[in-house]
């Protein structure tokens, strides 16, 4: 095997044991991260009911996650791109596993708030941080499939997450519920790989004594080559960067896109149960089928966009369909299966969206100008975390109709796409694939 692979040309090795080496880590790393943010909405049928939370109370605290993740986002991206991604994602990882743990301790909802930001908080800096990372690794050209390799931990922590959860709560021990142990357990993987981490991840080509000499200098140059095109089509500054008027775009389409994202996934588990009358834990593990659907999505849609060289439609159409299966599956008086398979399409477009999306901002400003823009990004993005399961929790505690929760998320969707169509793409931006990459990453 060994062999072989040393007959091939130097950037189908560089590529293969650079795709081999850090997507199945960081696929790994996001996993955990995602899990720990979502299992909330595992959590929250069991957890409402024994500690009386509200709609309300149950999507303010979920929400406020992303208000304490506003902090660190752009002095954490920024922080990966002029020191080390190695140890500061080692730092978030640490942090926000104890944070994860004493949501299992929760007991009024000032706890659950104070928990909650907390965690945000300790995770902030983490998703930009490993954006910027990947572009010290992949070419503009393979970065969409890189980043989906990243990304694609989304649905996979949802679709394991539902049974392992469902798991869970049927514990009791110790005197703690079930719903308890969901966020006990499911916490502790983080500061676990927060130190595998520190040992693991390799900052930058230069120090990768894992690539042979030829593999270094060939990713070396191939990613110089890329900043010095990037130079002589005119140099960005961080600030101007933060100004330019694709970075608002991006970081408001984002910002309506997670207005539906996040609170989908919040109220999965109670829209199946209330669309098939299921028992909650039958209903947790009901909820693992869209993001099955998601995760194959997901995988097409890097590939796809890589293959045609194009981003902004990749991910602005996907957003769109996305809000009209969302408003389907929203229509009274249909049958579970029938709302099953809206709500599968609708994540199979959501899921098709951040591979793209999240290549754009890294494709034609200079290093730290994109660090800082993609901080920002998800900044603002990530206020849609907040407001949408806020606003969806206040609809329902008011009017007690759950369609026109649904419809309101559906819209951010749907306004997402509307603004990512005024992107404004260079010819520069359009990269197509390079054909070795397909066994490389494979």
């Amino acid at each position: 095997m060994a062999n072989q692979e040393k007959s091939l040309p130097v950037a189908d090795r560089a590529r293969r044991k650079i795709a081999r080496r850090i997507l199945p880590f960081v696929f790994v790393l996001y996993i955990i991260s995602y899990l720990d943010r979502a299992n909330v909405a595992f959590a929250k049928l069991s957890m409402t009911a024994e500690l009386e939370f509200s709609e309300a109370v149950f999507g303010f605290g979920a929400g406020i996650f992303f208000i304490g993740y506003l902090f660190l986002e752009i002095p954490g991206a920024l922080i990966v791109e002029r020191w080390s991604a190695r140890k500061w994602i080692a730092r978030i990882l640490v942090s926000w596993g104890i944070c994860a743990t004493l949501m299992g301790f929760i007991r009024t909802p000032f706890n659950f708030y104070a928990a909650r930001f907390l965690l945000g908080l300790a995770e902030a800096g983490f998703f930009p941080g490993i954006i910027v990372y990947l572009t010290h690794w992949f070419t503009g050209r393979d970065r969409a499939r890189a980043m989906a390799g990243f990304i694609v931990g989304v649905p996979v922590s949802l679709m394991f997450g539902a049974p392992i959860s469902s798991l869970f709560l049927r514990l009791h021990c110790f005197g703690l519920s079930g719903w308890r142990w969901v966020f006990i357990l499911e916490g502790a993987p983080a500061v676990i790989f927060g130190i595998i981490t520190w040992f693991y991840l390799t900052d930058h080509p230069r120090d990768a004594k894992w690539l042979d000499e030829d593999e270094r200098k060939w990713i070396s140059g191939e990613l110089e080559e890329e900043r010095r095109h990037k130079r002589v089509s005119g140099h960005v500054s961080l600030w101007q960067g933060l100004r330019q008027r694709n970075v608002i775009l991006l970081g408001l389409a984002l910002c309506l896109a997670n207005v539906e994202g996040y609170a989908f996934v919040f109220w999965l588990p109670t829209t199946i149960h209330r669309a098939s009358g299921l028992p909650l834990i039958s209903s947790t593990l009901w909820s693992a089928l869209p993001f099955v659907v998601g995760l194959v999505a997901m995988v097409a849609s890097g590939h796809r966009s890589d293959r045609a060289g194009e981003r902004k439609f990749h991910a602005a159409i996907p957003l769109m369909l996305a809000a009209t299966f969302f408003t389907l599956s929203a229509v009274p008086g249909q049958s579970f299966p029938m709302v099953l398979t809206w709500l599968c399409l609708t994540t199979a477009a959501g899921y098709s969206f951040p591979a793209p999306f999240w290549v754009l901002p890294t494709l034609t400003l200079g290093e730290s100008a994109a660090a800082a823009s993609i901080g920002l990004i998800n900044l603002v993005g990530n206020l849609g975390g907040f407001i949408g399961p806020s606003a969806v929790g206040y609809v329902l505690l008011r009017t007690h109709s759950y369609p026109s929760g649904m419809m309101i998320l559906a819209l951010g969707a749907m306004l997402g796409g509307l603004v990512l169509l005024g992107v404004k793409v260079k010819p520069l931006e359009h990269q197509t694939a390079d054909p070795a990459f397909e066994t490389n990453s494979a």
